[in-house]
């Protein structure tokens, strides 16, 4: 009985009472972990965390679909201004061109009536007369006079504006495609080359001392705006004139640059056309004359 007692003892160190206390809570804990793994499911995240995910995500899109569409407004309405501010310096300068060519004309008529006084003047002497030729030849070499006669037309125009621009003014385009200052004196360069007496560009009349400049977005000659499409009169031989156009290096470099960038370059031979007097230029210094009125008359130097 003793041994029995004592292998009991050894055997059940814990209180039975105990133990069938913790084996209740080890049951009543699977079971529960067994019942939340079938209601959420394997892998699965609760029922309210997936509720609120989804809540997060459409607000954000709500955001940034309202935050795309303030931003796209804004430009629009910044690409409108912009417009309306274009258009009205345009109409200024329309303006303000308008009233410089009525000046214009008001002091060409002028210098005509001028030169006729001058003439009947002069005509009244054989020395006269000569200083008349010698005269007509210089304004005639300064671009003074009005030119009218057979020659070549050469056209020079931007190149065709992409039809997938964005309206709203987020384009790609550089100002690759328009037609700039340098590529108006290549033509220019060519024609004087190849034998042209008179040129002007869009009624621009070209003299020696005429600049051909790129201000912003415009072509300036003589310091005065000409727009798209650029048209090149040249008076001379139109067969000579052709001939020499073609065969210069200048042309030959615009056509690469024309190719390369679409812009539309086409000439001409015409039978009839007119460039205009130019501006009076400066002028910039003087020394007296010694010579005699002959002299004067012939271009002699008098010494």
């Amino acid at each position: 009985m003793g041994a029995s007692l004592l292998d009991q003892v050894l055997a059940e160190t814990l209180d039975p009472a105990y133990a069938r206390a913790a084996e209740a809570r080890a049951a009543r804990a699977a079971e529960a972990r067994a019942a939340g793994a079938r209601a959420a499911g394997p892998g699965d995240a609760p029922p309210r965390r997936r509720r609120l995910g989804a809540l997060a995500v459409a607000v954000t899109m709500a955001l940034a679909g309202l935050l795309f569409s303030v931003t796209y407004h804004q430009a629009a309405a910044r690409a409108a201004g912009q417009d309306e501010v274009r258009a009205r310096l345009v109409e200024e300068i329309g303006t303000q061109s308008a009233s410089t060519d009525d000046l214009a004309a008001e002091l060409e008529d002028l210098r005509g009536r001028v030169a006729d006084a001058r003439d009947d003047a002069l005509a009244a002497s054989t020395v006269g007369r000569r200083a008349i030729d010698a005269l007509e030849a210089a304004e005639l070499a300064a671009g003074l006079d009005a030119v009218t006669g057979p020659g070549l037309l050469v056209t020079l125009a931007d190149a065709e504006p992409d039809a997938d621009a964005d309206p709203v003014g987020g384009t790609d385009d550089d100002g690759s495609g328009d037609v700039r200052d340098g590529d108006l004196q290549l033509v220019v360069n060519a024609l004087w080359s190849a034998g042209a007496e008179a040129v002007s560009i869009n009624g621009q009349r070209l003299g020696p001392t005429t600049a051909i400049r790129f201000a912003g977005e415009a072509v300036l000659v003589d310091f005065r705006p000409v727009t798209n499409p650029y048209r090149v009169s040249a008076i001379g031989d139109p067969d000579e004139l052709r001939a020499r156009f073609l065969a210069s290096p200048e042309v030959n470099a615009l056509a690469v640059i024309s190719e390369t960038y679409g812009l539309r370059f086409e000439f001409a031979q015409e039978d009839e056309l007119s460039v205009p007097a130019g501006g009076v230029p400066e002028l910039r210094s003087a020394v007296p004359f010694a010579g005699t009125p002959a002299e004067a008359a012939a271009g002699g130097t008098g010494d």
